[in-house]
């Protein structure tokens, strides 16, 4: 049984979903998003309130009524209030800026990192290393933060790089340590 999956939807103020076929559409005081629902599934909006419910008991339709229910909330949430995901740089003279809609990135490169922003995807930094990635969609925002993150994940010995806002970056002992724990050689 799909817990998720059977939870109704409601819909805030100043957002109306709509179902056309098999696509819903949501629009919010950001924007609009479409996404086409699987066969397995069946939508029905009522009002302000959302119910998605399976056509079979197979564990495929099972599986798919509980990502439906979850991807339309993750819509609605988009195009009400929108999602963020915010990056920091560790490491010194490691700094970001914006300019225009590219995010200029010097991360111990010889050479600035420029990386253009997605449509609907906007950047915003913060004393020179902190980025927040905003936009209306979950997906997009978080693929685009890991993007960011890849140009230069953090290194385990002194914990340099790019990670994401909060993340624990676990470091290792370096040779130094290792040699001083271990008996000499004779």
């Amino acid at each position: 049984m799909s817990r998720i999956g059977n939870k109704p939807i409601s819909v805030p103020q100043g957002v109306t979903v709509s179902l056309n076929g098999s696509e819903v559409t949501a629009t919010g005081q950001k924007g609009t998003l479409k996404w086409s629902i699987r066969p397995e599934v069946k939508v029905v909006i009522d009002g302000q309130k959302i119910d998605v419910s399976r056509s079979n008991e197979n564990p495929k339709a099972k599986a798919v009524q509980g990502l439906t229910r979850t991807l339309i909330d993750n819509m609605i949430l988009g195009v009400s209030t929108g999602w963020n995901k915010g990056l920091e740089l560790v490491g010194v003279g490691y700094r970001a800026a914006v300019q225009g809609n590219m995010l200029v990135l010097n991360v111990g490169f010889s050479h600035q990192v420029n990386f253009p922003a997605p449509t609907g995807i906007t950047f915003e930094v913060k004393d020179n290393t902190k980025i927040n990635v905003s936009g209306i969609d979950k997906q997009l925002v978080g693929e685009t933060a890991a993007q960011i993150r890849r140009i230069k994940p953090p290194e385990p010995y002194k914990g340099k790089g790019i990670r994401y806002m909060g993340e624990v970056v676990k470091k290792k002992a370096g040779k130094t340590a290792k040699a001083a724990g271990a008996p000499a050689a004779k």
